[in-house]
This record gives C-alpha cells, structure tokens and sequence, in this order.
C-alpha cells in the first residue's frame, strides 16, 4: 500500500516544467458528525494531532463567526497512526441552540454541522433518492420480463464467482422485472431485497416514514420506494408451484471466456437489452429450490417478514389480509430440519451467511404483528414459534455479531417483544404450549386462561439483555479506539454495522425503557458522517467532505453525481497490497489526479480510499443503505 501511495504521490509532485515540492502535513485535524446534532443529543468532535496537545483550548463559532461555546480537550485516547500519534475527544454536548456550527482550535478548523430536530433525520431523505436511483425496470432490462431459468451453475473454486462450463437452462419465461439493483452492479438478490424492504417497511412503522414529519415528501417517498420492492419480491415468490427465485444474472462468465457476465463489463444497465453479450441480454434466474421444496430458511424467514411488515402499515384490510396469507404461505416453505448449507446468493460466496435462527425469529415476530391488527386467530402460533427460534438463536447463534444484514436478530428480538406484550394486553389465552412432532411449538386448549409470555421458552428479560449484550459488543471494542467506534473497520462492512449499533442502541430504549446506550449510538452514527480518522462522510451528498468516488458505474459513466448512496467504508489494509482493483473499459478515471489523499490516515490496520477502482471501500449497496436509513429513522424521535 505505502509503494502504491508514495508511486502515485511522485508522480503527481513531478507533473510540470519544475518539480513540485510537497506541502508539509497540517499539524492535525478536527473530526466530528458532519450531519450533526439534535439539540438534546451527546456531541462530540475529535482532535487529531502529530504532537501532544492535552488540555488544548477550543472553541464552537456559529457561521457569522459569534463564538458560542468554548472548552478544553479531554484525555490523550491513543495514537492512530506514526504520523498522528494523539486523538482527544472534544466535548461539545452544552452546545443546543439551534445552528451551523464550526469547531476551531488552533489553525485547524472542523467541517460544518448543524444543530437542529431534523438534523439526525435529514440524509434519509438522500439515501431514498438513492434507491429511486437503483430502480430496474423499463429502459432498464425490459428482457427481464421474461427471464429463463437456469440450474445453480457450478463455480471454479469457492470463492470466486467464475463459472465452469455453460449454465444449463430448466425452465421458464418468468416475469423477474423491478427491484433495485444490489449495489454498484446490476445483479439482483431475494436475500438482499427482502432485508432491505423489511427495514423500509419497519422505517414506516416505527417512525412514520424518515421521521421528518414528511414536509418534503419523504414519508410518501418511503412508502412508493417500499412498495417498489414488495412489487419485485411478488414476482420473485410463485404461489402456485411454490417456488421462490432468488438471484437475477451472474456474476462473471466461464473459465475459458466464452461469454461474460455482469462483473466483466462497465456499462450502464440501459445498454443491457441490445447487448452483444448473451447473459446480459438475456439474464439468467435461479431458484432457491425445485418447486414445492422447502427453502433455505433463511430466505424464508427473512422474505415472510417482508410481506408482513407491509401488512401491518397497509391501510386496507382487504389488502393486508392478502399480504399475511403471502407471508404466512412462504413461511410455511422453511426447511429447518438438516438445514446444510445457507442460500444467500450465487455463488454463495458473495453474501455467505451462517445464522438462520434470527431470520426465522423476525418472520414468526412479524407474522404475529401483523396478525395481531388484524384478528387473526393465528397470531399466538406464529408468536409462539418466533419465541422458540428465538430461544434457539440464544442458544446456537448469539454472541458473535451485531445488526446487520447477516443478523438480524435486534429487529427480531424488539419486534417478539412488542407481540408478546401487545398479545398479553389484548386477552390471556387458554391454551398450554407443548413440542409438537415436528419439534415446534404446537398448541393444546386447557381450563383456565394462560397468559402468552408464560408459556413461552423465552422471557422478555433474556431478549432486552441480548441486545444488551450486542450493544457490549460494540462498547467494548469503541473503549479502546480512538475515534470511539464500535464497529470493525478492519473488516468488510464497518459502515453498515456502525448504524446497525445506532440503531441497536435505539430499539434498546424502546424495549427496556433505558438511556445508557442512547450516547454510544449517537457516537456510531457520527463516526459514519465523519467523526473517523478520515474524516469522511460514508454517504454520498450527507456533509461537506463526503465521498466522491465511489464504485458506481452510473455516476462514473453519466458524470452525475451519486446521492445517498452509503459505501463500505474503511477495510483492512491489505485487501490493498495489491491495487485498488481493475480499470475496466469505460470506467472514468475519478479522482481524476488519482492521487490518494486519505493516504495519511491509514491505521490501526486498516485503509480509506475515495477512488471508483476501490470496491473493496468505495462500493454502495442496498443493505449498508437500508439499515442506515433505519437507524436514522429510529433515531429521529
């Protein structure tokens, strides 16, 4: 990476008749949320500084330059780098008068942010703009409407997305034309689309719409954008054979490069129809099993709570009843029983997932909501078994991550308990929970009313102390970090999970009724609009530095700027050793110096680079942006 960076600085600083000279590195920066604050939210900023600067003054100026607020740097958190050897946390938190703010100290000065009710809300407006922009459909892969299906291909190795041989075509033409594209490609994936509509549809219930009161629209945005995939997830599930498809197009072509496939081809999605390439033209679909088979249950729990999220915000019952039966009838298709390997996606390797518990959790939690508005007589059963996979993620699953879109157990586990207490208040029930024989729960009437959270084979207490127990996760890694954060930014999804905890943080309260953790999730959420060692903004158009760049062939190719799209963020350092990644045909150089300016703040083992090559940070998706519009909708109120 250094070889890389130092190569790239070179040859920029010799561009010319004379020889540029560097300019030397700022003393040290002021890192904060570039978003900013609700007036009775935590603030904090960081400082980051090549040399010691404990008890360092600073000061709050609002844009006419009035100072506002003054104050001292706290304690020394650490070294972040050879370069930047010191952070201090700046306590901004007095600071409520509504405003546009600046942190100063020194020569170094913050980036803007704003103090204001709507400044936690205001990117979900950004980040829907963002998905009206990964809309497929018409111009866009009109052959869609009728695909071929084709058997699972068998891949080169397992961890890559080559092909060997030539897919073999099983059946078909199905309609699969909609949905959003999954990230900076244009592949298409139930296991994604299903997450992300679930949290569209739990952002409408729990915060109606972004949580902006709607004066710009967003809230009826919301429900059009949720809508749009709940369309696509309808096609992708036949009722009547009972199939369920679960990916549209392939990666990349065979071994021996006799055709191509989506990864192979920088392009806008509008080109695909009239391509000269055959699985662009005509792009295949897979199924997740043979009709009428059972269904990774994964999938199916995690597709079921789609459809019943939507019931529970659908305003005609007519409609919503419909919506039930279709969740009810994919749940019904879950093999939980010798269960193997997962199916996420094709190869399984794009999105290997290995917790299942959790989605079958959500699904039977979200069935019993929904039924529960409605009268449904089935809701103590799908309560029933949401309590039994629940206690069985305890059991099997819990413990090693936190919300995101591979766990989605702290939307499960809040959602479980908001039915139970809503089944309790509206009339005991009489009947005795035992195991039936296909191992879950089954029902036996009794004398005497039984309350539901009796029976249950999990407590409301043992669920609040598991989202406890992920927000720990999270606590105890941001103690010993400099800039606080709770996610690992060593790994892939750094940026996902750090809203995931924003969002963790919030359902917590909800449940439990308790604050501790309302400043942690502030902090995560500030840490993806800047307050990082970069000091970059992770979502397009949210902040004054935010990223640029990013792995997104319609903004590279059109010259358009991408809004509210929310990339990776940092990686691990060396997933860089190598290059950034290829430059394909087509692809617009950007930065257009290329010149790496994030260089300076690579630490702690891992690496930022704002450039349209470096998918292994720079690249958008559906799941990083659905979780942080959730989070950010919860954190509205």
């Amino acid at each position: 990476m250094m070889r890389y960076a130092l190569a790239v600085a070179l040859t920029v600083l010799s561009m010319g008749s004379t020889q540029a000279v560097a300019a030397p590195l700022p003393p040290g920066h002021i890192r904060v949320d570039q978003v900013g604050f609700a007036p009775a939210e935590s603030k904090h900023a960081f400082m980051m500084t090549r040399a010691g600067a404990s008890g360092a003054r600073f000061s709050v100026v609002r844009d006419d330059g009035r100072e506002v607020l003054k104050g001292s740097a706290g304690r020394d958190l650490g070294p972040w780098n050879g370069t930047y050897g010191h952070v201090y946390e700046l306590d901004l938190t007095a600071l409520k008068e509504p405003g546009r703010y600046r942190v100063r100290s020194g020569p170094m000065t913050s980036p803007a942010f704003q103090v204001s009710s709507a400044a936690p809300a205001a990117p979900a407006s950004k980040i829907l703009s963002f998905f009206r922009a990964q809309r497929d459909g018409g111009r866009r892969h009109h052959n869609d409407r009728a695909a071929a299906v084709y058997d699972w291909p068998e891949f080169t190795g397992p961890d890559t997305d080559q092909i060997k041989g030539k897919p073999r075509r099983i059946g078909g033409p199905v309609d699969v034309e909609g949905g959003w594209f999954d990230a900076g490609d244009y592949l298409k994936f139930t296991h994604i689309l299903a997450y992300v509509d679930t949290l569209m549809y739990a952002s409408i219930r729990d915060g109606g719409g972004t949580g902006g009161g709607g004066a710009d629209g967003s809230d009826t945005r919301l429900r059009r954008e949720a809508t749009h995939g709940l369309k696509y997830l309808d096609k992708m599930w036949d009722g009547k054979s009972k199939t369920l498809y679960i990916q549209v197009g392939i990666g990349a072509g065979d071994e021996d490069a006799t055709y191509v496939g989506d990864h192979d081809v920088w392009r806008l999605p509008e080109k695909d129809d009239t391509s000269k390439h055959p699985f662009l033209r005509h792009r295949p679909v897979f199924r997740a099993a043979d009709p009428g088979k059972p269904i990774s249950p994964n999938l199916a729990g995690r597709t079921a709570a789609a459809f019943a999220l939507a019931a529970q915000v659908e305003t005609s019952r007519t409609r919503a009843t419909a919506l039930l039966n279709q969740a009810a009838a994919i749940y019904a298709m879950a093999k939980t029983d010798k269960v193997g390997r997962l199916v996420t996606s094709l190869p399984y390797a794009f999105y290997p997932e290995s917790a299942w518990r959790d989605d079958m959790e959500l699904g039977g939690a979200e069935l019993a909501l929904a039924a529960l508005r409605l009268g449904d007589g089935r809701a103590d059963g799908w309560l029933r078994q949401a309590a039994h996979w629940a206690g069985q993620y305890l059991e099997h699953e819990a413990g090693g991550d936190t919300f995101n879109l591979y766990d989605v157990s702290a939307l499960a586990h809040a959602d479980l308990i908001k039915a139970i207490r809503q089944a309790d208040a509206a009339s005991p029930v009489t009947a005795n929970p035992v195991m039936g024989a296909d191992g879950l729960p089954a029902l036996i009437a009794v004398d005497g009313p039984v309350s539901v959270s009796e029976g249950l084979p999990v407590t409301e207490q043992q669920l609040v102390d598991d989202l406890r127990a992920q927000l720990e996760i999270g606590v105890k890694r941001a103690a010993g970090d400099p800039f606080r954060a709770g996610a690992a930014y060593d790994e892939f999804d750094s940026v996902p999970h750090a809203f995931g905890l924003a969002a963790t943080s919030r359902l917590y309260r909800t449940v439990s009724g308790d604050r501790a953790y309302d400043a942690f999730g502030t902090r995560q959420r500030g840490w993806a609009f800047g307050a990082n060692a970069w000091g970059v903004s992770f979502v397009a158009g949210a902040g004054q530095n935010a990223i640029r760049c990013p792995h997104y062939q319609i903004s590279n190719i059109t010259g358009r700027p991408v809004v509210g799209a929310v990339v990776n963020g940092p990686n691990a350092d060396s997933l860089f050793h190598d290059g950034l990644g290829n430059h394909l045909e087509g692809m617009r150089p950007c930065p257009s110096d290329g010149v790496d300016r994030y260089a300076p703040f690579t630490g702690h083992g891992s690496r930022f680079v704002d450039d349209v090559r470096s998918w292994q940070a720079s690249e958008p998706a559906d799941d990083f942006a659905a979780v942080a519009l959730y989070a950010l909708t919860l954190m509205s109120d």
